[in-house]
């Protein structure tokens, strides 16, 4: 059963630390590439061909095998003017979409607010991780993270109903105070129980699932094998979050960055397998970013922090293709050995929002971008 367009679902992957988009999507036939990448690149004939100039990392092979189906958008050069090689301050502005000063809100917070303004539904927003990334994070706006749906519950070792409602009323108590007239105990009494009322519903989605796909044993895989757990229990999630990393390689970079692709690739292959088999596979957007890139040199070993880099909208619902100009790798047009940006992250944002969420973006990404056309019409 494919839910209604009211219900269209976004799922977040954040590769974590910086990935090398010039080792993800590769320039093969640009001799610039291999000239200043004498040491970490990858060679012409392991690259898996998308056209003429650019093709993915051999780690790739299920996102090739999508791309194949017309199902990937590669966003080339993306970014965000006046960057900051910073891991902290370059997470921050993709969270919070503010480049000029510290965002105090989270973009996917704004939206989950927007789509359901009165938070009717304790789980439109799920994290898959631990913490709460800031995308998620705003006023109002409850957002449940979990581990593992399989063993996050209500008081899940309390089998007696009496017994839990007991606790339930004391944790009550703990989080409102005695006459719940103090702001900031009121926040934390709806904060606190929002997430239990959560916990049990999250539950009881492995139950209502069953599949064939046989994911990896990885924790992106676990993420996203949850993901379809939750989407196939129609539970009204409709932003799920996820991450995996570190992409942050000084060092080693070969081996380590293949080995991290090979994770998130497998993983989303498997995953969207998944949604097909659930007839679901048009119900489901797929984002992948990370915070910045890597510089155009190698350091004998690994790449240090850049600027652009590269994403990818993956799904049912994508117009696959080449979005946004490839960085030029010449030294004249570099920004202090960085690929420049050409594309401004928040033109996928605002792609997103509006051609697939139907969110009006200018608030959410505080501003009007250009938008791309890689949702299907």
């Amino acid at each position: 059963m494919s839910l209604a367009n009211g219900n269209r679902a976004l799922v977040v992957i954040q590769l974590s630390g910086g990935n090398d988009g010039l080792n993800t999507v590769i320039p093969y036939n640009n001799e610039l590439y291999y000239d200043q990448r004498p040491s970490v690149h990858i060679e012409q004939g392991q690259v898996l061909r998308l056209d003429d100039e650019l093709g993915l990392s051999p780690a790739l092979g299920p996102i090739k095998r999508l791309w194949d189906q017309d199902k990937v958008a590669v966003i080339n050069g993306i970014g965000y003017p006046n960057p900051n090689r910073s891991h902290f301050r370059s997470m921050d502005v993709w969270h919070t979409a503010e480049t000029d000063k510290v965002g105090s809100e989270g973009w996917l917070g704004r939206a989950i607010r927007d789509l359901d303004p009165k938070a009717d539904n304790v789980l439109t927003g799920v994290n898959f991780g631990r913490g709460l990334p800031r995308a998620l994070a705003c006023k109002d706006v409850p957002v449940a993270s979990v581990a593992n749906v399989e063993t996050y519950g209500l008081l899940p070792d309390i089998q007696d109903e009496r017994a839990k409602a007991l606790a339930l009323k004391a944790f009550s108590m703990m989080y409102g105070g005695a006459d719940g007239k103090d702001a900031v105990a009121q926040f934390l009494s709806q904060t606190g129980m929002n997430a239990l009322k959560g916990a049990d519903i999250l539950r009881t989605a492995p139950a209502k699932y069953s599949s064939t796909v046989e994911y990896a044993s990885t924790p992106i895989a676990d993420s996203l094998k949850n993901i379809a757990q939750v989407i196939c229990a129609d539970l009204g999630t409709r932003v799920y979050y996820a991450q995996h990393g570190s992409f942050d390689t000084h060092a080693a970079e070969l081996d380590s960055h293949a080995k991290l692709w090979k994770d998130v690739s497998d993983a989303i292959g498997d995953f969207t397998d998944d949604l097909r088999e659930h007839d679901r596979e048009d119900d489901v957007v797929i984002l992948v970013f990370s915070e910045f890139g890597r510089r155009i040199m190698d350091n004998g070993s690994g790449t240090d922090h850049g600027s652009g880099s590269a994403a990818f909208v993956i799904g049912g619902p994508v117009q696959g293709g080449m979005y946004g100009e490839y960085p030029s790798l010449k030294p004249a047009d570099q920004l202090e050995g960085d690929l420049h940006f050409s594309t401004d992250f928040r033109s996928a944002y605002s792609t997103i929002l509006e051609q697939w969420f139907g969110l009006d973006a200018v608030p959410i990404v505080n501003g009007t971008f250009e938008q791309l056309d890689f949702i299907r019409r």
